[in-house]
């Protein structure tokens, strides 16, 4: 098992700029499966993931 620990005293930096991470941009991407989101560096705008919300009735 993997436990998550908060830790915030730690900036995170960006795996493509490696600038410190102090705000993650995000936009919605528009879709008929749901609600979608792409976040990216305040930096150098790179991604730096997507998630995914599904609709009320996907379950």
């Amino acid at each position: 098992m993997i436990n998550a620990v908060q830790q915030d005293d730690v900036t995170p930096f960006c795996p493509h700029c490696s600038q410190p991470v102090q705000t993650v941009n995000f936009r919605e991407i528009s879709g008929f499966l749901g609600k979608r989101y792409i976040y990216f560096c305040q930096h150098c705008r790179k991604v730096l993931g997507v998630t995914q919300r599904k609709g009320f009735w996907m379950g």
